[in-house]
């Protein structure tokens, strides 16, 4: 209760004009981000505004007071409760070096999973080739892999002409495709509660497991990374990350115990999904390029040697991008904190 209004309004005033800098120094530099004493301050000053404003309000002589209150909390629980992320929806740099690496970190555990499918695919596609050498005709799905790998590998480097000579980028453009598809497959079969995912992820683990240890027992491991390095280490990973976008759809319709809804479910993870989804696109154009333009090229035009150094330098580059890259985006979750304490505060005040 208000006994003395002048006196009220000169000892709030502080506090409100102090929330109004703040205000606006979010709403000049939306890309600002508040450390969590101040998210604090800021969330104090909200509450004290706040409750002002309804102290107030009993006050008819006091209109532009009030109408001065009314906007300075509107414009404080837009910033506290509107998306933090607006800023950034047209910057692809951002999108790309902070929000694809953070969404595949929150997920995972899901990568762990498809990448321990694959390899147990990939060992046991070893295992068949090492027992029964003839089924590689039944087990691989091109002929050109069917036959002996050294004969292959002979006529590979014997070749004096450029086999893709004017057929590059469609070539190239097929790759692109044909992957990206196959990723979205993968992501789609997570609708089978990620069963359908983690057997097109064991399949082709099988044929990755065939296929280089039939090179490897032949005696052509050289040949083998030249030539799957270059664009392997960025198409095998995003097939992975593909069927981890799948595992999280699939958790999502599953819910293991969430007590929301499955459409809140759902909508909870459909941005995670575009963004993995997108990325593993990117990566795939990568690898469609390098496949096309650079690993159909073998000794002697390009040293064995050059061709894996390019393929261990992609997969240092792309593990540190996953791991390390965006990482002072993970600095936003005191916000999360600070929703949360909201929750809390509210909670009591309603006591």
């Amino acid at each position: 209760m208000i006994i003395n209004l002048q006196k009220f309004i000169t000892e709030e005033r502080p506090f409100w004009n102090e929330l109004e800098t703040v205000l606006e120094k979010l709403e000049k530099r939306p890309e600002l981000r508040l450390s969590l004493p101040q998210l604090e301050r800021f969330h104090y000053l909200y509450q004290q505004t706040s409750g002002d404003l309804a102290k107030i309000q009993t006050f008819s002589a006091e209109p532009n007071t009030r109408v001065y209150l009314e906007s300075l909390v509107a414009r404080a629980f837009g910033e506290i409760h509107g998306s933090p992320e607006k800023p950034h929806r047209l910057a692809p740099l951002h999108w790309f070096f902070t929000i694809f690496p953070l969404t595949f970190r929150k997920h995972i555990r899901a990568f762990w999973i498809c990448l321990a499918a694959m390899l147990v695919g990939g060992a046991f596609g070893g295992f068949v080739i090492v027992v029964d050498p003839a089924v590689k005709e039944v087990l691989l799905p091109f002929s050109h892999l069917h036959g002996d790998p050294s004969e292959r590998v002979a006529k590979e480097e014997a070749a004096d002409d450029d086999r893709l000579a004017g057929g590059k980028t469609s070539f190239s453009s097929y790759l692109m495709t044909h992957n990206t598809k196959v990723s979205i497959f993968t992501l789609a079969l997570g609708v089978t509660w990620g069963i359908g995912t983690l057997i097109m992820l064991f399949y082709n683990g099988v044929i990755l497991g065939a296929v280089a240890l039939d090179y490897v027992l032949a005696g052509e491991t050289a040949f083998l990374l030249g030539w799957l390095l270059p664009h392997g280490v960025i198409e095998i990973p995003a097939i992975v990350l593909a069927g981890q976008a799948g595992l999280v759809l699939a958790g999502a319709l599953i819910g293991w115990g969430k007590s929301i809804s499955l459409k809140e479910r759902l909508r909870n993870i459909s941005s995670d999904l575009v963004t993995l989804i997108m990325g593993v696109a990117v990566m795939l154009i990568w690898a469609g390029i390098v496949e096309a333009f650079f690993s159909q090229y073998h000794e002697p035009v390009i040293p064995y040697e050059v061709k894996i150094g390019f393929g261990v330098l992609e997969f240092i580059l792309l593990v540190l991008f996953l791991a390390k890259s965006g990482r002072r985006g993970e600095g936003k979750g005191v916000e999360g904190k600070l929703d949360r304490r909201h929750a809390e505060m509210n909670t009591n005040d309603g006591r």
